[in-house]
């Protein structure tokens, strides 16, 4: 639906919807068993909620194409992907609550693991605490002033922690320029990109940036397993219109990670404190209940398991969201999704491009034959296989929150 029409349809009702994302949700069958996680894990109460709901598949951008966390979501948000995209340094400076001015320029940065050779061993540098993420934060911040007294003088560059092995990279300035491309080549066993501009608008602010890696790579040499950085996601603040405006709802991000909140406040939701848990989630949840209307709660823990490889840990994450899934049920909102914003298969330790479970549970449903959620039974589904942006207008005429189309 275009938003144009979803803000001429929309209209304010005494209805609660809440969106419910395993972050990765999506599987694949198991070498050895034949099963996906979700036909593995043992979910009574969420095959509960697919017996009484209406079931099937999204695709967050298109058949074929694998997406990212930001498109995923802003998908299930209402916003076409296409035409709504944001690098991923926004997201990460929005999600810490960093003052991003309009001619700042961010990129995302992951500290990792490089060989002798330098090729990529591991993206994510085994994971590393926040705490060590942070000193190595503080050591390139030193660093940063010798890395680009050379050039353009007023230029500042700010560097700031998120969460483990991720940082943000944030350049201010005169005549900057997001035109640049990712040195993360997204796949280990392959060197780190080279930096370059993908415009000659970007030409000047790539060279200011090469400065800075030059010297971060001479910082980090003896820092193993963060003996490297990768960059991706350069871009500048959007101007998008907000959820409260065009759907006419009160919403809030029961978020814990800085690039969902990030996400959920560039469309403008009210991001809530909140711990690292699910049931912290749940929680905030119930303690923000009565302030809004649209609830995103975001679980981030089966996509780490996707990515990581294992099969197992993702099937365990299910089932701690088959314990929990109760307590957003006994709310009794109105709407209550459950997706996920791509597909993390453990057996591929990767996004995809696979369509992504659905269910939505309504009073206003019609009959589904679906009586478990899992990507075998969800093909059963009365509404197939459909574009993840239409999730949320779905969900708003199940909550009455659309008027008719049309005399």
């Amino acid at each position: 639906m275009e938003l144009e029409l979803a803000g001429e349809l929309a209209q304010g009702a005494d209805t609660k919807i809440v969106l419910f994302v395993m972050d990765g949700l999506g599987g694949l069958p198991h070498a050895e068993t034949g099963r996906t996680e979700l036909e593995t894990a043992y979910i009574p109460h969420l095959d509960r909620v697919a017996k009484e709901s209406v079931c099937g598949f999204t695709l967050p951008v298109g058949p074929g194409i694998t997406p990212g966390s930001g498109p995923g979501h802003l998908a299930l948000f209402g916003y076409d992907p296409l035409k709504f995209n944001i690098g991923r340094g926004v997201l990460e400076a929005a999600g810490i609550d960093f003052d991003l001015q309009p001619s700042d320029v961010a990129a995302r940065g992951n500290f990792c693991t490089v060989d002798g050779t330098g090729r990529i061993v591991d993206r994510r540098a085994g994971r590393i605490s926040t705490e060590d993420s942070a000193r190595l934060v503080a050591g390139l911040r030193d660093i940063r002033v010798d890395a680009l007294k050379q050039g353009s003088r007023r230029t500042e560059v700010f560097i700031e922690p998120v969460r483990e092995h991720r940082f943000v990279l944030v350049l201010r300035g005169d005549g900057l320029s997001d035109a640049i491309a990712d040195t993360d080549p997204q796949a280990e066993g392959a060197e780190p990109l080279p930096l370059r501009a993908t415009s000659p608008e970007g030409e000047a602010t790539a060279g200011l940036v090469a400065k800075f890696l030059e010297a971060a790579k001479k910082y980090l040499a003896d820092k193993a397993p963060a003996n490297m950085l990768l960059l991706r996601g350069f871009a500048k603040r959007p101007d998008w219109p907000a959820m409260p405006d065009l759907f006419k709802l009160r919403p809030a991000a029961v978020a814990h990670y800085p690039m969902y909140r990030g996400l959920a406040k560039l469309v403008g939701m009210e991001t809530l404190p909140v711990g690292p848990a699910l049931e912290d989630s749940i929680a905030t949840l119930r303690e923000n209940w009565g302030r809004f209307d649209f609830f995103f709660v975001h679980y981030k823990y089966t996509d780490t398991a996707g990515e990581d490889g294992d099969f197992d840990r993702k099937v365990a994450k299910l089932e701690e969201v088959n314990e929990a899934i109760d307590s957003l049920v006994e709310l009794e909102p109105d709407v209550l999704m459950v997706t996920g914003d791509h597909s993390t298969p453990a057996t591929m330790a990767a996004h995809s491009w696979h369509p992504v479970p659905f269910m939505l549970r309504s009073k206003w449903n019609r009959a589904d034959p679906c009586t478990m959620f899992n990507e075998v039974e969800l093909q059963q589904g009365t509404l197939g296989t459909f574009p993840a942006k239409e999730a949320l207008p779905l969900a708003m005429a199940h909550a009455g929150r659309f008027k008719k189309y049309g005399a």
